[in-house]
């Protein structure tokens, strides 16, 4: 489900350019009104194409609303997962790699909040969407779990995939709170990092 990111083999340039046209409207589009009322009138229309060059891509609203999400989710894990190394962790630079991740996952969130809500809410409702949300958290967990085997003993986290669905789960619920103002006001964006980054490095480096 989350197959690497590759376009249609577009034979002429300009077929590329609708294609990526129709992906950047229709995402501001969800993004601002959410995805039940968002039309494919309305996705070409914002594009600046024919309906006829939506369906060419597409069968439906429901397939390009899917092909955004992957395409986010790959985003995601590539700016806050893919880079992260067991010698990143090492000595006071720990902090520094935990900060920076932390910093990347709740800017990745808060870049489009309302894509993110309906993203949320969209999983909870739609069997598609589901599956590629269970997919992105089972390929990140496991990354996490592979990273905290190795920067870390047994001893410290006798069991690291439990640990990384906590984790995982912590770092993006508070993310997700900080995007749809489920907290306080007064919690920002930097208290909530700092915070956030304290609570993993003392959790993996007593």
């Amino acid at each position: 489900m989350l197959r690497k990111i590759s376009d249609p083999d577009f034979r002429q340039e300009r077929s590329r350019r609708s294609y990526q046209a129709l992906l950047d409207a229709a995402t501001e589009l969800f993004a601002a009104q959410g995805y039940d009322a968002v039309g494919t009138p309305e996705i070409a229309e914002h594009a600046g194409v024919s309906v006829g060059t939506f369906y060419r891509y597409f069968d439906d609203k429901h397939e390009v609303y899917l092909e955004i999400m992957r395409r986010t989710m790959i985003a995601a894990y590539d700016a806050t997962l893919k880079g992260l190394t067991p010698e990143r962790f090492v000595g006071r630079a720990r902090r520094e790699t935990i900060s920076e991740a932390v910093g990347l996952v709740f800017d990745h969130v808060l870049e489009r909040p309302e894509l993110t809500r309906s993203f949320m809410e969209m999983s909870l409702r739609d069997p598609g969407v589901a599956e590629l949300r269970r997919a992105f958290e089972h390929l990140a967990c496991q990354r996490l779990k592979l990273l905290i085997e190795l920067v870390t003993s047994r001893e410290t986290v006798p069991d690291p995939e439990a640990f990384a669905y906590i984790l995982y789960g912590s770092s993006m619920q508070c993310a997700y709170g900080l995007a749809v103002h489920l907290v306080p006001q007064t919690l920002s964006k930097d208290r909530a990092r700092a915070a956030l980054t304290a609570f993993i490095e003392r959790a993996l480096f007593p």
